[in-house]
């Protein structure tokens, strides 16, 4: 039985994966994780294994606190991964990337894929048919364009998400949301669109914690899976234990 702890920007995230079915899924923040892991292990005592993703800030303390109770293996480039890491730089390539791609690997072997996974940023992961990881590209998500609307200028008010009435905003607050959402939508499309013309096999996936807001105002065909970066570090978890 294994144990996924995903620390991201802003939330940490808990599952138990067992022959490969998730079992149970925790979400929260850094301030109640050993609440959290404690409550798991209560729950299931069969976990052997598990396996730490962390773009937050987790901390050293945390960490002990997990490998007092299991055998933990904490992601980084220098793992033995699913597929090859043509990134010029590795070292830099976050590790909720390497997880979203060795999803792909194991749930479209031998095809194009391009992942997308729009959460505080947006991040787009291209993975070859010959299994090859190019690359991709990193922008602004939907909440840090509200923000940065709002932080950066004298008089634009902080809005909370949500989708436009129409395309031509007539007020301020109608502006600032037709731009923002309508740009990401765009943005998304037109990055598909560009691959797609490119490579014709291509399978395009959308995650993250924008992904339901997102997955049916997109013009092109996508598969929307929420837990695709916890499948892809159980993969990873059970890829370094053969």
């Amino acid at each position: 039985m294994n144990l996924i702890v995903d620390v991201g920007n802003t939330q940490v995230k808990l599952a138990i994966y067992y022959n490969n079915q998730l079992k149970k899924k925790l979400v929260g923040t850094l301030d109640n994780f050993e609440t959290m892991i404690a409550r798991l292990f209560q729950e299931y005592e069969n976990i052997t294994r598990a396996i730490v993703s962390s773009v937050g800030k987790l901390k050293t303390s945390q960490i002990k606190f997990l490998e007092k109770k299991v055998k933990l293996l904490v992601l980084s480039h220098e793992l033995d991964l699913p597929f090859t890491n043509l990134y010029t730089t590795p070292e830099t390539l976050g590790v909720d990337r390497i997880a979203l791609v060795s999803a792909s690997v194991q749930q479209f072997p031998h095809k194009s894929v391009l992942i997308i996974d729009a959460g505080t940023c947006i991040t787009y992961d291209f993975m070859t048919a010959s299994n090859d990881y190019l690359g991709g590209a990193i922008s602004p998500g939907i909440r840090l364009r509200y923000k940065a609307l709002n932080q950066l200028t004298a008089n634009l008010p902080l809005l909370e998400t949500r989708k436009p009435d129409t395309l031509i905003g007539d007020s301020t607050q109608n502006a600032i949301h037709s731009g923002v959402v309508f740009g990401v939508l765009n943005e998304i499309d037109g990055i598909i669109n560009a691959y797609a013309e490119k490579y014709s096999d291509l399978t395009v996936i959308l995650t993250g914690g924008d992904a339901k807001f997102l997955s049916n105002q997109l013009k092109n065909s996508i598969f929307a899976n929420s837990n695709f970066l916890l499948e892809g570090l159980n993969f990873i978890l059970e890829y370094n234990s053969q």
